[in-house]
């Protein structure tokens, strides 16, 4: 800086303020204005611009880091999948239940579809088959309930309680086959002049015959129990070991209108015999005698739990 500019005119020290102020004009009749236009006045209220910062379309050179797209972050954050222990045994209980529901929507359209094919006459059968087997339980349960109520209203309980075990005790030796019974049921009789009769189809019609509400059952003097066995012997048949030879003759206790038609059922028990050329008769019957007894067995390990 030089002299000239630090003095004024008259070699007084000039004002630095005074360098920031705009010139100012004076006119001849001793007026002063400045020159000062709106555009310098407005650049100086204004604050400095700063230059905005443009953002990178790149990564920086040699940093060593490939820009992934949108996609490429997605797959990395799923992929490989962080599956904690909890999670994972959720989801093999879930694929199981799924699976369970899976077989028995399979098992279900299975079995319509054999009903499907079925006459109308066998499925009102059916129908009243499972009609009865609902009355016969039903009627099950209100012995039972009312065996309870005696126990309960009797005075003597230990008296009612004697005799209704003694009751109970000849309901099941009939079951186990060491009591007679008798009651209204069916007689069967099998003709096999040929031979053909074998043990298995045998044991079909007693299995029948159970599912029918057969309560006792007795094959040419052998009392069929539920640990009864059949084999073949020879050309003839063995019953817990007890070789019959035929006519092989059913005497079954049960609801008649059960039993009889549950062997003539379409591909049953008699047209399975008949079908071997046997011939087979079915007479239903008020009154059935089952005399034959089977001995009661001790069990060798079996005690029972009560005190």
């Amino acid at each position: 800086m030089n002299d000239h500019d630090a003095t004024q005119p008259d070699g007084t020290p000039r004002d630095e303020s005074s360098r920031n102020e705009s010139p100012r004009v004076e006119t001849p009749h001793g007026e002063t204005f400045s020159d000062e236009t709106p555009t310098t006045r407005l650049r100086k209220e204004l604050p400095q611009e700063v230059p905005a910062a443009v953002p990178l379309a790149e990564p920086p050179e040699g940093s060593g880091k490939p820009t992934l797209t949108g996609r490429q972050r997605l797959v990395q954050g799923l992929w490989p999948p962080r599956v904690s222990r909890a999670q994972l045994i959720v989801a093999l209980l879930l694929f199981g239940l799924g699976f369970g529901l899976a077989v028995q929507v399979a098992s279900n359209s299975e079995s319509g579809n054999a009903l499907r094919g079925a006459r109308q006459e066998d499925l009102v059968r059916i129908l009243d088959e499972l009609d009865d087997r609902s009355q016969r339980l039903e009627d099950e349960k209100q012995g039972l309930e009312k065996q309870r109520q005696e126990l309960e209203n009797s005075s003597d309980q230990a008296e009612e309680a004697r005799k209704q075990t003694v009751e109970k005790e000849k309901q099941l030796g009939i079951l186990a086959g060491t009591v007679a019974a008798q009651g209204p049921g069916i007689t069967m009789v099998i003709e096999d002049a040929k031979g053909t009769v074998e043990a298995d189809m045998l044991l079909d019609a007693i299995q029948e015959l159970r599912a029918a509400g057969a309560e006792a059952i007795q094959v040419n003097g052998v009392r069929v129990v539920a640990g009864t066995y059949l084999t073949e012997s020879g050309k003839s048949v063995s019953v817990d070991g007890n070789k019959i030879n035929a006519p092989y003759r059913f005497k079954v206790i049960g609801k008649p209108q059960d039993l009889e038609p549950a062997l003539n059922i379409p591909g049953g028990v008699v047209q399975t015999l008949e079908k071997e050329q046997a011939t087979v008769s079915v007479e239903r019957s008020t009154k059935i005698v089952v005399d034959a007894l089977r001995a009661a067995e001790q069990p060798d390990y079996a005690r029972s739990s009560s005190q």
